[in-house]
């Protein structure tokens, strides 16, 4: 065998392998839109680092979960999640705009993007990572309904140390079933969304109180709006 026909045969089994790797992907998203998936590779990460703190995790349906906290999250992590295809690609163009001018780099994930990475990425901030967040992001937009993207969001989504989902949030927090949180109280989980390890909703800083208080502000303003009845009916 020569060597250009080695090389031809290498590209080939690398494409292969890459093809089978989208299929199995594509494969693995479409059936979660359909079962629950039974953990993600957060939860794994929780199970293997060999942290003290128990894991907590109970799945909850969407009509199970109090109508405050998808409009709490939605407020607080991602406003134009009706409206994009998973991908905020306005909200990337406005942070790379302002870390151009000379602001700080701010985040700019979606509620869509924030599920396929807990679901089946790693924490982190390489552009590796995001590339492939991001193209998961709009398989999960393509596959599945806003609906299912907000339950799977809601019963993954880290609230704290070992604490996913918000069923076990609204427990360990408040002593309550998802299904019985009070405004507030969504506002003081989705307060916590971007760094649960290290703000509490339990017993909130001066900080996250603040947070809150702008969370409820927008809920405010959002509350009743028709592009969020979806999530709803």
């Amino acid at each position: 065998m020569t060597p250009k026909s080695l090389i031809l045969t290498f590209l080939r089994a690398i494409a292969w392998t890459l093809a089978g790797l989208v299929l199995l992907v594509f494969a693995v998203v479409l059936l979660f839109r359909f079962v629950n998936p039974p953990t993600s590779t957060f939860m794994i990460g929780h199970l293997i680092s060999g942290s003290e703190q128990e894991l907590r995790h109970e799945w909850v349906s969407l009509p199970e979960i109090s109508s405050w906290m998808p409009l709490a999250v939605v407020a607080s992590e991602d406003q134009r999640f009706l409206q994009h295809h998973g991908v905020d690609f306005d909200a990337i163009g406005k942070a790379v705009t302002e870390y151009r001018a000379g602001g700080g780099l701010r985040g700019a994930s979606t509620i869509t993007q924030q599920t396929a990475k807990n679901l089946f990425l790693w924490s982190g901030r390489s552009f590796v990572r995001k590339a492939l967040e991001a193209g998961l992001a709009l398989g999960v937009d393509a596959l599945w309904p806003k609906r299912r993207i907000m339950e799977v969001y809601l019963n993954v989504a880290e609230f704290g140390p070992g604490i996913y989902g918000v069923e076990a949030a609204s427990q360990n927090f408040f002593g309550i079933s998802a299904s019985q949180l009070s405004r507030t109280q969504a506002a003081r989980l989705a307060a916590v969304l971007p760094n649960p390890k290290a703000y509490s909703a339990a017993s909130p800083s001066p900080y996250v109180w603040e947070r809150v208080a702008w969370i409820e502000q927008q809920m405010r303003q959002l509350f009743g709006s028709r592009q969020l009845q979806g999530l709803y009916d």
